[in-house]
């Protein structure tokens, strides 16, 4: 492109406040282009154009590094195609240098270190050049070049001006390498997420085929097993010796922990999985009503209770249900060597956030093995003390994961136990979901 420019006996006619006009203009021309452009290299003719307007150079061009650290021309005005072969390549810093400064070469006869340089400048009628770098936080990314007909010397402002264009491209072309860089994340994070999305519902499929698995072909022999077991205790009873009695109860005990252990098993595998309807949730409520049932299969119990008011939360009324149970069922079943047990539902605040908890009057347990507690098949006292598979604080931890909480317990040997758990610690999300109804309201039990 070659720029429509004044001469330079019209520059050197200039008053100063003129030459200040004309840089001030070329240097707005060069920022409005870099903000308006999506792409840098569009703004390359405009840069040049600033530099000439500034400078007063006949011709200019642009050159960056390559991927290999050479020097190629990316915008050139009034260039041959022939100088830019030959020139190609070469660069007065090398491409680590961290404090490139400008160099002007007024007179290109007196400088060796372009002596093999001398016919292509002579053939291109190429007087006087400047190289200017092209650097963004100490990096060096290319340079410009300025090209003079007659002898030239540029003035300290000019040099100070030519500097603040290759600042101002510099931060556009490190701009864009930042946004490109930006997308190839974005991009790559897209395939990670599909590669992930991929191997969880491969996942999901092989969960799938287990819990078939679980529900149909081991319940079989299972079943069998028990089945068996009762027939030969009763049609064999009398030719059966005590021991071998023993040895059918306790494999007739066995196959129905192990049928329930099964359920459990199902019921964690599902809780991950089952879709979730937010809606307002009576906690209270949920606990009336499992206390309610409880008291009704165990009536020579006696168990106070203390349900707290205010337990409202946004949540999926069939998990909270299922955790309550799990939690306010242990509350039952370890406080039960208490001839005044007392099981109570309450919330506190913490931090400015609501802290729910189930808390008991029973066993207790060593603290050292709270975080144990909610993995799979982990108990804090062993099936001869009180029965169980040792699942249900795993679902509930799930239950509250899925509902953005997390949930810890505090207890003390022969002293009871608390269980608290928070919801939605990150916010509760702000998607639609189908009202669900809640169960009537009741403060105590």
């Amino acid at each position: 492109m070659q720029s429509a420019l004044p001469q330079r006996t019209a520059f050197s006619a200039e008053t100063p406040v003129e030459r200040q006009l004309r840089e001030l203009r070329a240097l707005h021309a060069l920022a409005e282009a870099i903000n308006r452009s999506a792409a840098v290299e569009s703004v390359y003719p405009e840069a040049l154009q600033a530099l000439r307007w500034i400078c007063g150079a006949d011709r200019a061009a642009l050159l960056l590094f390559d991927a290999g650290g050479t020097m190629r021309f990316a915008a050139w005005d009034g260039l041959s195609e022939r100088y830019r072969r030959a020139v190609e390549g070469h660069s007065p810093w090398a491409a680590n240098e961290e404090q490139a400064q400008p160099i002007q070469v007024a007179r290109p006869e007196q400088e060796p270190s372009i002596a093999h340089l001398l016919p292509e400048l002579r053939e291109e009628g190429i007087a006087s050049l400047a190289f200017v770098p092209v650097a963004h936080q100490g990096r060096l990314l290319g340079k410009f070049m300025l090209y003079f007909d007659a002898t030239h010397e540029l003035q300290p402002d000019e040099i100070r001006l030519a500097l603040t264009v290759a600042e101002y491209l510099a931060l556009a072309i490190s701009r864009q390498a930042a946004v490109e860089e930006t997308r190839r994340l974005n991009a790559g994070l897209e395939d990670q997420v599909r590669r992930r999305t991929r191997q969880l519902e491969e996942a999901n499929r092989e969960m799938e085929a287990f819990c078939y698995s679980v529900s149909h072909d081991l319940r079989a022999p299972l079943r069998a097993l028990d089945g068996f077991s009762r027939i030969l205790l009763e049609d064999a009873d009398p030719v059966l010796g005590e021991e071998d009695k023993g040895n059918l109860r306790r494999i007739v005990a066995a196959s129905g922990r192990m049928g329930l252990l099964m359920d459990d098993l199902l019921r964690l595998s599902r809780i991950g999985r089952a879709g979730m309807r937010l809606a307002e949730v009576d906690l209270a409520a949920l606990a009336a009503d499992i206390l309610r049932r409880l008291r009704s299969e165990d009536p020579g119990r006696r168990v106070s209770s203390e349900i707290a008011a205010g337990t409202r939360v946004r949540a999926d009324a069939g998990l909270m249900r299922i955790a309550l149970e799990n939690l306010i069922g242990n509350a039952w079943k370890y406080s039960r060597r208490n001839s005044e047990a007392c099981i109570a539902l309450g919330v506190r605040e913490e931090e400015g956030r609501q802290v729910f908890f189930v808390r008991d009057n029973g066993a207790g347990f060593d603290m050292r093995y709270a975080a144990k507690l909610f993995s799979p098949f982990q108990r804090a006292h062993g099936p001869g003390e009180f029965e169980g598979t040792g699942i249900g604080l795993a679902i509930v931890q799930r239950i509250v994961g899925r509902h953005g909480g997390r949930i810890w317990a505090e207890s003390e040997p022969g002293r009871g136990s608390t269980f608290c758990f928070t919801l939605w610690q990150d916010g509760i999300p702000g998607e639609p979901e189908a009202p669900v109804s809640s169960l009537p309201s009741s403060p105590s039990a």
